[in-house]
C-alpha cells in the first residue's frame, strides 16, 4: 500500500534534517567527488573532519540510506547511495553559487 501523503511529508522532512548537517553535506559531497568508494580514514583527510565524528556522521547517512558501506577486508568503503540525492545536493550548490553572484532567478520554471 502506497504511504499516505502526510506520511510522504514527514519522511522528506527528515531527509532534510538529515541534510541540514554541514558535516553531512561535506561527507557527501566528498562521496559525490568520487570515481569510486571511500574509506572513513580517506574521507576524514579530504574534509579534515576526525575520525569519530566521520564515523557518527556515515552512520546517520546510512541509516537514511543516503550513503552505502561495503566492507572489504579491514576496511570500510562508502559510496553515495541515492541518485536523488546526489541531485538535491548538486542542485543546491547550483544555487548558491547562482545566490552569491547575484544572478536572478530563471522565470520559466514550470
Amino acid at each position: 500500500m502506497a504511504m499516505a501523503k502526510q506520511e510522504v511529508i514527514a519522511e522528506v522532512a527528515k531527509i532534510y534534517k538529515v541534510l541540514g548537517n554541514e558535516r553531512r553535506i561535506r561527507i557527501v559531497t566528498c562521496l559525490m567527488e568520487s570515481a569510486e568508494p571511500i574509506s572513513v580514514n580517506s574521507i576524514c583527510e579530504l574534509i579534515d573532519l576526525e575520525q569519530p565524528v566521520v564515523s557518527k556522521q556515515l552512520n546517520v547517512l546510512h541509516q537514511y540510506q543516503i550513503v552505502c558501506k561495503e566492507k572489504q577486508g579491514n576496511k570500510v568503503l562508502y559510496t553515495v547511495d541515492d541518485p536523488h540525492i546526489v541531485e538535491m545536493i548538486a542542485d543546491m550548490i547550483n544555487h548558491v553559487r547562482h545566490e552569491l553572484v547575484g544572478q536572478p532567478h530563471p522565470k520559466n520554471l514550470f
